[in-house]
């Protein structure tokens, strides 16, 4: 078998493990909110919130320790025995009878999320650079795992409870097990292990990368692309029912319609960072993040404010008010009476309207300069949901690339340490997806608005946009001083 096709089967293995292991990364979100729903377990608000944060958790923060274990002995040792491993907790999940033995089990399962640790070291040793991008790009395309728990969990666990309502579901964690136990058979018999060169590195030899800066910027480009990627695949659907009164089945599949591109067009991403440089894509990426959550910032609004009015233009006394009329002795002023046949609320840019109300009284005695209507101006903004919809399926395909791209990096800057560090880069990430929903919703609860969270984007967005541009900046004097005091004085 030629090297090449070799690398490829590693690859079809990894992607497919990753997507399986995403799967069930996200298991507790349809199953525990299914549990709940049918009055099978009594979970408090509070339990419900960590149960779904317990597994984004612990395969965030051991995804370090496991990139670590990969670039020490390998991807296909590290793969198959995670796997199998946490198969286990899948099968003993049918015996949870409280919560804490629920979160115990979730905690254990939800290591399925350092997957993404091994396949991105064991991916990388495969490939010669100029392919690094485009492989890193296809394996994350596992994020789209989200997806198949989305799509197929509700209708499998209202099949299975058919049946047995009280005891079906436990039936679903059950062939996710036997999913993982296949899978990491699989990896057992025809994966073929590869280390990279340094692997007999001690462990603080192979921790010393995380000192450069350059790991934690990665980091908090990551915490953007994937981490805020991950929150708003949860975040979108309450977001939907609340602002736009969708029903659960419509922002459901309004929420899919984010996840699903944004996983898939992970491995264009990969190819546009081989082709161009993850620099430059990055450059555009977090650009458009920075404009498309500039414009998801604005609430549905109204404001009121004082607009035109009209004053006397002489002494006088008001001899009479009719309609949209004053007469003040002979002098006719004309009124813009409120048109209230003009309410239309689709409206995809602000409408502003302005009207005068009358506030003298029929024989009244006016002096010049008097106000005889107050103008008022209205100015109404609906958001668009389809214009909210298009625009939130447009950031979530820049952070799919955007994934890829950071990991382009990666084996750029560490070629011999790209399990440790898309290791920390992936536990940075993996944290803005535990931690994004729990920052939202307290936005939410102090400021009363639903967009509060895209100003908390808005604000990453543009920080690491200036952090990069200054990095390159600083750079490019380093290296090249004539050249940057050339553009410098060049007026």
């Amino acid at each position: 078998m030629s090297s090449l096709s070799q690398s490829h089967k590693i690859l079809f293995l990894n992607t497919l493990a990753f997507t399986i292991c995403f799967a069930c990364w996200t298991l507790n979100g349809v199953l525990v909110t299914y549990l709940v729903d049918k009055g099978i377990f009594n979970f408090s608000v509070v339990e419900i919130g960590w149960l779904l944060g317990i597994p984004i958790l612990s395969g965030a923060i051991f995804r370090l320790p496991v990139g670590i274990l990969t670039d020490k002995y390998g991807g296909k040792v590290v793969f198959s025995f995670l796997l199998i491993l946490c198969a286990i907790p899948l099968f003993l999940l049918t015996f949870a009878n409280s919560f804490w033995s629920f979160a115990i089990l979730s905690f254990l399962f939800g290591l399925v999320g350092t997957s993404f640790a091994v396949g991105i070291g064991y991916t990388s040793v495969w490939y010669p650079k100029e392919w690094q991008g485009r492989a890193l790009g296809i394996f994350g395309m596992g994020n789209a795992g989200a997806a198949i728990t989305t799509f197929i969990a509700p209708t499998l666990l209202n099949k299975f409870s058919e049946t047995d309502p009280e005891n079906g579901w436990k039936t679903l964690p059950i062939i996710y097990g036997i999913t993982l136990l296949l899978i990491g058979l699989l990896f057992v018999f025809f994966a073929k292990n590869k280390k990279v060169e340094a692997s007999g590195k001690t462990i603080s030899q192979l921790l010393l990368p995380l000192k450069n800066k350059r790991v934690w910027r990665f980091g908090v480009y990551y915490f953007l692309v994937f981490g805020c990627f991950v929150a708003y695949s949860q975040w979108l659907l309450p977001n939907f029912m609340n602002v736009y009164s969708t029903s659960l089945v419509m922002g459901g599949m309004f929420a899919t319609m984010f996840s699903l591109p944004s996983g898939v067009i992970r491995a264009f991403g990969g190819y546009l960072s081989d082709k161009f440089g993850a620099r430059k894509v990055m450059y555009w990426v977090l650009g458009s993040s920075v404009i498309i959550s500039f414009l998801l910032m604005f609430p549905k609004m109204e404001i009121i404010t004082a607009g035109p009015g009209v004053l006397s233009a002489k002494n006088g006394i008001v001899s009479e008010i009719k309609g949209s009329h004053i007469v003040i002795d002979t002098k006719e002023y004309d009124i813009n009476i409120k048109d209230v046949t003009d309410e239309k609320e689709s409206n995809i840019l602000p409408v502003s309207s302005s009207w005068q109300e009358i506030v003298v009284k029929q024989n009244q005695e006016v002096k010049k300069k008097e106000l005889l209507a107050k103008g008022i101006t209205q100015i109404k903004f609906s958001a668009n949901m389809w214009v909210y919809l298009i625009l939130v399926i447009l950031i979530g395909i820049a952070w799919g690339i955007g994934k890829a791209a950071v990991y382009k990096h990666i084996p750029e800057y560490f070629p011999n340490e790209v399990g440790v560090v898309g290791g920390m880069v992936g536990l940075i990430g993996g944290l803005g997806g535990f931690f994004g929903p729990i920052i939202f919703g307290y936005l939410l609860s102090s400021t009363g608005l639903w967009t509060s969270s895209w100003i908390f984007i808005f604000v990453i967005s543009l920080a690491c946009l200036i952090w990069m541009h200054n990095t390159i900046i600083r750079i490019l004097r380093i290296k090249s001083p004539e050249f940057s005091r050339d553009i410098e004085h060049d007026h």
